[in-house]
Parts: structure tokens; C-alpha cells; sequence
């Protein structure tokens, strides 16, 4: 089983009320999975690396207001947002440390160079992807985003950067509208799949696409946005991927690359969420 990373405060830090992205999320992993790295929280110079200073001491003062207060449409910032985001990044540091899976919220992969979107407030695994560059001088990096959404934040930073590859599944067309037919480049793929889609489809396009593209690019390090709203079931996704299915994909997944790391993007049916997960855990 691979080695996971978490922390007990991810449920109870940045309460969200029934919101779908809250603390019960990483709760009922965590009596699933007791045995976890405890997490630390990321320096403000690791989140600097990928979102603006003024963007990151603008968090910090919203929450230093005591407010609760909605930074979009649909991301939730509260007296301890700031406290949970930094130790979300630094669970993706350590991820990329120890060749793990980081159990952590908030999500990341909507958070853009200077704001929050989509439940997201600081990227984890494009803050992870310059740490493991910079500072572990893993030139290459490949992100592999299976999160039912499109990871248009990853995207975003990494869209003219040769040396990371982005690969994103998603269903498409769904929010947030990006990651569609022709959306990116050499370094950038996207596979829109329709609503309803399973194992069958998600293994096709491992086979077709992705494993092809990996091999390929020959990365030093393969990063994991883990979402798990593909899984049939969830809140807000239409896939139909199973917990055999999200197995697969993780083992197809570490066989690319010698080194590796997950980091927990979205998977919202409190119910069904520790059974997406556990394969992926047993598979790696």
C-alpha cells in the first residue's frame, strides 16, 4: 500500500457547512485509512512559486477578518481557510517527498495565479510540481488530472512550460468549460469524455492516449490530481467509474513512472468516497 499523508485537523479546519466540499470529506477517509505521515503546513515561499503575493495576503487578510466570506461563486473562505490551504500544499510537498498520496483539502487544481475558484484556493499540485524542480531537481514533471473536472488552474500555469507535461480527463462539456476538443498544445492533452462514461472508456483512453503520451515525455516525476467525483454515484459528477476502475487507472498510472505521487482533488459522496479510494491505495 502506498504511503499516505494527512492531517486530523483537515476535518476540522475551514468548516463549510453543507457545502459539498467539508470537513466530513477527509473525516471519513481518515477512519478508513488511520495509519498516515502527519502532515506540515507548505512556507508561504513554496505557494509564492505558483499564485501572486498580493493573491495569497489577500486570503490571509479574509480570513484574519473573523468573516466568513465567499471568495467566487462557489469557494467558501472562513477564519481558518488560510490555516488549511497552506497545510493542504504542504501535504502535496511531502507527497512528492515520500512517493505518496496526499489525503488533503482544501482541493487545488481550479486555483489560478491570483484567485480562488471552484472550491480551490491554493494549486497543491502545481505548488508540488515547482517544489519537486525546484528543490528536488526532478526536471520533468507529468500531471495526470482524472478529477471528473477539468484541472483549468493546472492548465493555466503550465500551458507554455515544456518541462511539465499536463494530461486531463474529464467530462465534457461540464464546468468549467475549458478542457475541451482542440484545447492545448504539445505539452497539454485533454480527453473530454460524455457523461456517463465508465472503466471501459477511462481504461481505453489510459491505453490510447495517456500511457503512450507519458512514455513519451520520460518524466522524473508523475504527479496524480486525484479526483474521485468520476466515480459513480458522486454529488456533482455523471461518470460511472467504479472502485475496480479507479484501481486500474492507479496501477496503469505507476507503472509509468518509478517516481510518484497522488494528491486528493474532488470526490464528494461521503458514502462511496473510502471505497474510490482504497483501490487506488492497495493498487500503488
Amino acid at each position: 500500500m502506498v504511503t499516505l499523508v494527512s492531517h486530523q485537523d483537515f476535518g476540522r479546519l475551514h468548516p463549510t457547512g453543507e457545502h459539498p466540499e467539508r470537513p466530513e470529506r477527509i473525516q471519513v477517509l481518515l477512519e478508513a485509512f488511520p495509519d498516515f505521515e502527519e502532515a506540515r503546513p507548505a512556507d508561504i515561499q513554496h505557494v509564492a512559486a505558483c499564485h501572486h503575493t498580493y493573491y495569497i495576503d489577500d486570503v490571509q487578510r479574509s480570513c484574519e477578518s473573523g468573516e466568513t466570506t465567499m471568495l467566487d461563486a462557489d469557494t467558501v473562505c472562513t477564519p481558518t481557510t488560510y490555516e488549511a490551504a497552506l497545510l493542504a500544499a504542504g501535504a502535496a510537498l511531502q507527497a512528492v517527498e515520500s512517493n505518496a498520496f496526499a489525503l488533503a483539502r482544501p482541493p487545488g487544481h481550479h486555483a489560478l495565479p491570483d484567485r480562488a475558484m471552484g472550491f480551490c484556493l491554493f494549486n497543491n499540485v502545481a505548488i508540488a510540481t515547482r517544489f519537486a524542480q525546484r528543490e528536488l531537481e526532478l526536471e520533468r514533471v507529468a500531471i495526470l488530472d482524472w478529477d471528473v473536472h477539468h484541472g483549468n488552474g493546472t492548465q493555466a500555469m503550465f500551458l507554455n512550460d515544456p518541462s511539465v507535461l499536463f494530461i486531463s480527463i474529464q467530462q465534457w462539456p461540464f464546468w468549467p468549460g475549458t478542457g475541451g476538443p482542440g484545447d492545448g498544445n504539445e505539452s497539454t492533452i485533454n480527453v473530454p469524455l460524455p457523461a456517463g462514461s465508465g472503466d471501459g472508456e477511462y481504461v481505453q483512453t489510459m491505453e490510447e492516449t495517456i500511457e503512450p503520451a507519458i512514455e513519451r515525455f520520460a518524466p522524473d516525476l508523475l504527479l496524480v490530481s486525484a479526483g474521485f467525483d468520476a466515480g459513480e454515484g458522486d454529488l456533482l459528477g455523471s461518470m460511472r467509474v467504479t472502485p475496480q476502475g479507479f484501481g486500474e487507472l492507479a496501477m496503469r498510472a505507476g507503472r509509468l513512472c518509478e517516481r510518484r505521487a497522488l494528491i486528493l482533488e474532488g470526490g464528494y459522496n461521503l458514502e462511496t468516497l473510502p471505497g474510490l479510494v482504497r483501490p487506488v491505495v492497495e493498487a500503488l
